[in-house]
């Protein structure tokens, strides 16, 4: 699966003349992204404790945080890979102090199993949260990541253990993508190109725009549902791409060329993708019906596969390489 505005980013940095990567040129891993961490809070009958005072006490810095009137709370900007302190208190509850923690470049950590007893007596803060309840909470984080601030990049995550998403989180993803107003912009810049190409062999004039416009738009459109969220349900694997993001060169690359044909399953394994080849092959075959006679065929299909099969390779490197850097929400955590 392709994200529509993947192949106008890869586009246009083509057009602009960027250069990834160059022969022997050596790329330095950027630094570790910064960690998250929330839960929330309730006495030991599960009702929630607003209020509450969340502390997070590290040897070089400390993050505190007060739970809303849900109950919940969250911290981030975390530096990872030091010890750390978790205390909880509120008014009419003993202090609860977790066992020391140590997270991850770029993990979301979702606190559970912690019990707040209250003074004088044995109740317990109950931090609970299911495996899906962390996949939205990372979702969440995700559909915040805009290249440049304002171009969509929700289909990469920094996490190499993000928790596998739901059918319903997968659809979510995959209809926020499409109805996303760059989306559109992005398919007016594609359908002006096939206008000067004259390639759908539309009519002319603003009517020919409108047809190529609605025929990009489909044919992304058809990638998405299908590449991103249909078959990614049925056979249960992840469309977004794992960032990498530490390693060799060669070995980064290596990974951002794979992605068209390696995925993760929701089982956290390495798997063919699927998903991705069945949506490039898919939004070829539909095309056929709405593509003017003279364009229909095997050709047609083969054409499209080997489009977004490129565009998923030049997603890829640029995922790897150059779109964090450019991602004012990630560049804060370098």
């Amino acid at each position: 699966m392709v994200m529509p505005i993947a192949k106008t980013l890869a586009a246009l940095f083509l057009f602009a003349g960027v250069n990834v990567l160059l022969p022997g040129q050596q790329l330095r891993a950027p630094g570790a992204a910064l960690a998250h961490i929330a839960g929330t809070v309730t006495d030991t009958n599960g009702d929630i404790i607003p209020g509450a005072s969340v502390i997070l006490q590290g040897a070089q810095s400390t993050h505190s945080a007060v739970a809303n009137d849900d109950g919940s709370f969250q911290i981030d900007n975390v530096v990872p890979g030091i010890p750390y302190q978790v205390t909880v208190s509120a008014k009419g509850f003993e202090v609860w102090k977790a066992q020391e923690i140590l997270l991850q470049p770029g993990q979301f950590d979702f606190l559970t199993d912690i019990r707040l007893k209250m003074q004088g007596d044995a109740a317990s803060v109950i931090v609970v949260a299911s495996p899906e309840e962390i996949a939205a909470e990372q979702i969440n984080l995700e559909e915040h990541q805009r290249v440049l601030g304002f171009i969509p990049n929700f289909y990469v995550t920094y996490d190499q253990n993000a928790a596998p998403l739901t059918p319903k989180l997968k659809f979510d993803l995959a209809l926020k993508v499409a109805i996303d107003p760059v989306t559109f912009a992005g398919t007016s810049f594609l359908a002006a190109a096939n206008q000067a190409d004259r390639y759908p062999d539309y009519v002319e004039g603003m009517r020919g725009y409108g047809q190529r416009f609605g025929a990009v738009y489909t044919t992304d459109l058809t990638d998405i549902m299908v590449g991103g969220a249909i078959l990614p349900s049925l056979l249960h694997q992840d469309p977004r791409y794992f960032y990498q993001g530490t390693g060799t060169t060669k070995s980064r690359l290596m990974h951002a060329l794979s992605s068209p044909l390696i995925c993760k399953g929701d089982n956290g394994r390495w798997q063919p993708n699927y998903s991705s080849l069945g949506g490039y092959l898919a939004s070829g075959a539909i095309a056929n019906v709405y593509y003017p006679d003279s364009n229909r065929g095997p050709r047609l299909v083969l054409n499209t596969f080997a489009i977004d099969f490129s565009a998923n390779i030049a997603n890829g490197v640029l995922q790897e390489f150059v779109l964090r850097k450019l991602t004012p929400t990630l560049r804060k955590q370098n």
